[in-house]
C-alpha cells in the first residue's frame, strides 16, 4: 500500500496540485469540445449544403450532449467513489469500482446503440419541422454518433480511472490522440473523398474509438494502484449506488445541457419569419459549441476539484480540504477571466471559421456569432464560480445541491428568460442577453449552498491527521 500513502494528492502543496492535475484535466475536457466545433467547421463550409449541414449539427446536438452528460456523470460517480476509496486505503473497493464502472459503461452503449438503430430520424424530424433536407442529414449524423457511441462512453469510463490515481496526463494525452484524428478525418472524409456530413460523423467517431484505446493502454499498464480482475466487473448493488449515489445527480447536470440546447432551439423556431429562426437556430448551434470551451475549462477544475477533494476528505484532512476548496474556486476564476478576454479579442476570427458559407447565409450566421460570443462571454465568471461549487458538493456526496444549481441556470432562468427576450423586435441581439444574466442569478444563490456545505462537511473535522 506504499503508492497509496505516497500519492500526490495528499503531499503536494495545494496551490500547485490545482494547476498540476487541473490543467491537463482543463485540456482534456476542452478538447471534448473540438469534436463538434471541428465538425460544424469542416461542414458548414462544405458549399452549398453547408447552411442546412449546420442545422442538421445542431438539431443531432442535444443527443451527442445526452451521450457525453451519462458518460461523464457516471465517470463522475466512480471518480469520487474511487478517490475516496484510495484515500481510505480500500485496495479492494477500489478494484470493485473500477470493475462496476466498466460494466455501466457497456450498459450505457446498449442503450444509445438502440436508440441509434430506431430513434434518430424521428428525433431529428420534431425539430426539423419542414426542413427535409436538414432532418435527412441530422439523421444520418446522429446513426453513426449513436452506434458507435462506444467510444465516446468508454473514454469517459477510463479517464476518471487515471484522473482518480492523479495521472491526469495520462487522460490529456489520450484526448489529444483522438481530437487531432479527428481534425485529420474531418478533411479527408469531408473533401477529398466527398462523404458529406456522414464523413463527419465517421471522424467523430473513430477518433473517440482511438481516444479510448489510448486510455485503456495507459490504465492497464500505468495505474499501478489499482487491481484490475474480471470478478471485479460482476455488478454489485452496493458499489453501483455507490456511484450513482453522486454519478445520478452529475449525469442530471450535464443532461441538462441536452435539455437547454433543445428547449432554446425550439424557442429559438418560434421567433419571426423562417429565416429568422433559422439564423437563430444555426448561430445558437455554433455558439453553444464555442461556449463549451469556457464550460468545459470550467469542468475541467471542477474534476480536479472532486478528485483531491474527495481524496482528502476521505482522509478527514480538514486544513487540505480547505485548501482545495479555496484554490480551486480562484483558479476556477482565473481560467474564466482568461477566457473571457480571448474570446472578446477573437470573436470576429472565430465567427469566421463558420461564415465562409456561400452566401448571404454565412455573413449573417458570421455577424450573428461575433454578437453571440461577446455578450455572452460576459457571464463566464460567474459560470465558472458555479461550476466549482458544484464540484465541491460532488465531492462532498450532495446530490441535490449540485442539481439544483444546473437546473437553475440551464433550464428555470434560461427559458423564461429567453422567451421574453424573443418578443423584443431587436431578438437577433438582445437574446444572447440571456446567458449572463442567467449565469449572475445563479450564482449568487450558489454562494450561500457553498458555505451551508462546508460548514455542514467540514465542521467536524481536524486540522492536522
Amino acid at each position: 500500500m506504499e503508492e497509496i500513502k505516497q500519492n500526490k494528492m495528499a503531499t503536494v502543496p495545494m496551490h500547485k496540485l490545482i494547476w498540476r492535475m487541473g490543467l491537463p484535466m482543463i485540456v482534456s475536457m476542452v478538447l471534448q469540445s473540438v469534436y463538434n466545433i471541428v465538425d460544424t467547421a469542416f461542414v458548414i463550409n462544405m458549399g452549398a449544403d453547408g447552411i442546412a449541414g449546420n442545422l442538421a449539427l445542431t438539431y443531432a446536438f442535444p443527443v451527442q450532449l445526452l451521450i457525453i452528460a451519462i458518460g461523464v456523470g457516471t465517470g463522475v460517480g466512480i471518480n469520487a467513489l474511487l478517490s475516496k476509496k484510495l484515500g481510505e486505503k480500500d485496495a479492494h473497493g477500489a478494484s470493485k469500482t473500477v470493475g462496476n464502472g466498466i460494466f455501466l459503461g457497456l450498459c450505457i452503449y446498449a442503450a444509445f446503440l438502440l436508440f441509434g438503430l430506431f430513434g434518430c430520424r424521428p428525433f431529428v424530424a420534431m425539430q426539423a419541422g419542414g426542413n427535409a433536407q436538414a432532418a435527412e442529414m441530422g439523421a444520418s449524423y446522429l446513426k453513426i454518433c449513436c452506434c458507435f457511441s462506444f467510444g465516446a462512453i468508454g473514454f469517459t469510463v477510463y479517464e476518471r480511472f487515471l484522473q482518480s490515481t492523479g495521472k491526469t496526463l495520462f487522460s490529456t494525452i489520450s484526448q489529444v490522440s483522438g481530437a487531432a484524428a479527428n481534425i485529420v478525418l474531418d478533411y479527408v472524409f469531408i473533401y477529398p473523398c466527398k462523404m458529406g456530413i456522414e464523413g463527419a460523423a465517421w471522424a467523430t467517431v473513430i477518433g473517440q474509438i482511438l481516444s479510448l484505446a489510448v486510455a485503456m493502454l495507459f490504465h492497464y499498464f500505468a495505474n499501478r494502484e489499482i487491481k484490475n480482475t474480471f470478478k471485479a466487473m460482476i455488478p454489485s448493488g452496493t458499489v453501483i449506488k455507490g456511484i450513482y449515489k453522486i454519478g445520478i445527480s452529475a449525469a442530471l447536470m450535464q443532461g441538462l445541457l441536452s435539455v437547454m440546447m433543445l428547449g432554446m432551439t425550439s424557442i429559438l423556431g418560434t421567433v419571426g419569419q423562417k429565416e429568422t429562426a433559422e439564423l437563430l437556430q444555426g448561430s445558437f448551434g455554433i455558439y453553444y459549441k464555442i461556449m463549451q470551451f469556457a464550460l468545459f475549462a470550467a469542468f475541467g477544475l471542477s474534476n480536479t476539484i472532486i478528485s483531491v477533494l474527495s481524496f482528502n476528505y476521505g482522509r478527514k484532512d480538514r486544513r487540505r480540504a480547505m485548501d482545495c476548496i479555496k484554490f480551486g474556486i480562484l483558479d476556477s476564476l482565473i481560467v474564466a477571466v482568461a477566457v473571457t478576454v480571448l474570446f472578446e479579442c477573437f470573436a470576429a476570427p472565430l465567427s469566421r471559421l463558420f461564415g465562409m458559407a456561400s452566401g448571404e447565409g454565412g455573413d449573417a450566421i458570421q455577424a450573428t456569432v461575433t454578437s453571440a460570443i461577446r455578450i455572452a462571454s460576459a457571464g463566464y465568471v460567474f459560470m465558472a464560480f458555479s461550476v466549482a461549487v458544484q464540484g465541491v458538493l460532488q465531492a462532498f456526496r450532495y446530490a441535490l445541491f449540485p442539481l439544483l444549481i444546473s437546473f437553475l441556470r440551464l433550464c428555470f432562468f434560461v427559458f423564461p428568460v429567453a422567451y421574453l427576450f424573443t418578443l423584443a423586435e431587436n431578438v437577433v441581439d438582445l437574446i444572447w442577453w440571456t446567458f449572463p444574466i442567467v449565469e449572475f442569478l445563479t450564482a449568487a444563490i450558489s454562494a450561500p449552498i457553498l458555505r451551508f456545505a462546508c460548514k455542514k462537511r467540514l465542521g467536524g473535522l481536524s486540522d492536522t491527521l
